[in-house]
C-alpha cells in the first residue's frame, strides 16, 4: 500500500494562497526551493488539481530551457518532466509532461492508486487535497509555514467532520524564518 503525503506552503495563518490566488508571499529560499526539488525527485506519483496543474504546467516543462536559468531550476523542471502524475479534472484538455488526466471520482481514484504498489505520492492543490482529507486517505502532511499573515484566501485544511490524531515526525527551520512540521496520521 502507497502512503499519500499533503504537502504545501502556507502562511502562519494558515492559507496556501493569499486572495486572488496571489503566491508571491510564499518565495523559497535556495536552500527551500532544493527540499522541494528532492521531494519531487522522490515521488512515485503526484496528484494534482486543476489550478495546481496549470501553474505548474504553465512554467516547469520548459523553465530549462529560459535563458539563464539557475541550475537549480534546471534539475527541478527535469525532475517534474519525469515524475509520474495524475491530473484530477473535468474542465481540462489533454495533459503531457508523464502525467495522465481523471475526469471522474477523484476520491475513488485516489483510494484506488492508495491500494496498488508503487513509490509515495504527493498530493496537491487545495480542493483536491481538501477532498483526500475528508475521506481519511492522507496519511501524512507537510507543512512549511512562511512568517506571512495573508489574511485570507485559501485555507490548507477544509473543515472536517471528525478530529484526526497526528504525531510530529519532523521540524526543519529554512533561512528567512520558514519552518517545516511533518505530522503522520495516527491510525
Amino acid at each position: 500500500m502507497r502512503t499519500l503525503t499533503c504537502g504545501m506552503n502556507l502562511s502562519l495563518d494558515g492559507y496556501t494562497a493569499a486572495p486572488g490566488g496571489d503566491l508571491g508571499w510564499g518565495v523559497p529560499s535556495d536552500e527551500l526551493f532544493q527540499w522541494w526539488s528532492d521531494r519531487v525527485g522522490a515521488t512515485g506519483l503526484a496528484l494534482y488539481g486543476r489550478r495546481l496543474w496549470e501553474g505548474m504546467s504553465s512554467h516547469w516543462p520548459t523553465a530549462d530551457e529560459q535563458p539563464g536559468a539557475p541550475p537549480a531550476h534546471v534539475e527541478y523542471a527535469e525532475r517534474w518532466r519525469a515524475m509520474p502524475k495524475v491530473v484530477f479534472s473535468s474542465t481540462t484538455g489533454p495533459v503531457g509532461w508523464n502525467s495522465r488526466l481523471v475526469t471522474g471520482d477523484a476520491v475513488a481514484e485516489i483510494a484506488r492508486l492508495k491500494a496498488g504498489d508503487g513509490g509515495p505520492m504527493d498530493i496537491g492543490g487545495a480542493t483536491l487535497a481538501a477532498a483526500a482529507m475528508r475521506h481519511g486517505l492522507v496519511d501524512e502532511y507537510v507543512l512549511v509555514t512562511h512568517p506571512v499573515l495573508v489574511g485570507g484566501g485559501t485555507p490548507f485544511f477544509p473543515a472536517l467532520d471528525d478530529r484526526v490524531r497526528l504525531d510530529l515526525v519532523e521540524t526543519r527551520t529554512f533561512p528567512g524564518g520558514v519552518h517545516l512540521t511533518r505530522y503522520a496520521v495516527r491510525r
